[in-house]
């Protein structure tokens, strides 16, 4: 199925829309590389939980959007090696002219075609699997069901993380949740929405990540000297959440 691709400009910030008022993807014109919207940098948390500079070196993006979260990780984790699956041909074509979607065939592999067929049928491992996939209503369709979620695990490495996006299910966020949570042997932890109404989770593989909030905060202070990114608003979020026992964060 297709919808219309809508691109809109408002003080600085080109947003891209698929035949609705639903923001699918943003950009801030002058700074093409940052993250526009909330909900990307909280996926972005997902740098904060593995303590090796090379991670991650594989990903895996199911949905481009305005190519947001590619060209974060193409620009500042210059090892990484991303895959990018995105249903709609129309959308690619967008973000290469209207989203500084960076041209490089020995670094983004990109296919047209559909997200759970390619994690249902691959043979690959990766370090991190993005899920940021939604029709024009903002539903997931069959992203959201436990078989692909199975199939996302069986394809992690081992210090295998996965985020996704939560917003619109129909069911609610926490069905999608329990989806995650079943898929992972409850090795899977929900974030506080954001103010936008994004609920991002966060899921691992492999080795066990046990991280008190200081060493969180140190990685978020690394993290923004690397990219500019401040992730502390969305640690102090959690924090308050009491989301994490004793003020730690283990999966």
């Amino acid at each position: 199925m297709t919808y219309p691709i809508d691109i809109k400009e408002e003080s600085g910030v080109r947003t891209l829309h698929f035949g609705s008022d639903w923001i699918q993807g943003a950009m801030r014109i002058a700074r093409p590389w940052n993250l526009e919207l909330e909900y990307t940098r909280e996926m972005m948390a997902s740098l904060l939980l593995r303590d090796d500079a090379r991670f991650p070196r594989k990903v895996l993006l199911i949905g481009l959007g305005a190519a947001s979260l590619t060209k974060f990780l193409y620009r500042y984790r210059p090892l990484s090696h991303l895959t990018i699956v995105e249903i709609q041909p129309e959308v690619v074509a967008a973000a290469r002219q209207f989203f500084k979607m960076p041209e490089d065939s020995k670094r983004i592999n990109l296919i047209i075609g559909d997200g759970v067929e390619f994690v249902l049928n691959t043979n690959k491992k990766f370090d991190l699997i993005l899920v940021d996939g939604f029709n024009e209503h903002a539903h997931p369709g069959a992203l959201n069901t436990l078989p692909f979620y199975q199939a996302c695990r069986s394809h992690l490495s081992n210090e295998g993380i996965m985020a996704v996006n939560l917003l619109g299910l129909s069911r609610g966020v926490k069905g999608g949740f329990a989806h995650i949570f079943n898929a992972f042997d409850e090795r899977a932890l929900m974030f506080p929405s954001s103010e936008s109404g994004n609920t991002i989770a966060f899921a691992a593989e492999g080795e066990p990540i046990n991280l008190s909030f200081d060493e969180l905060k140190d990685n978020a202070l690394k993290l923004k000297e690397e990219t500019g990114m401040n992730l502390t608003p969305t640690l102090t979020r959690l924090a308050q959440s009491k989301t994490c026992l004793n003020d730690t964060l283990i999966l």
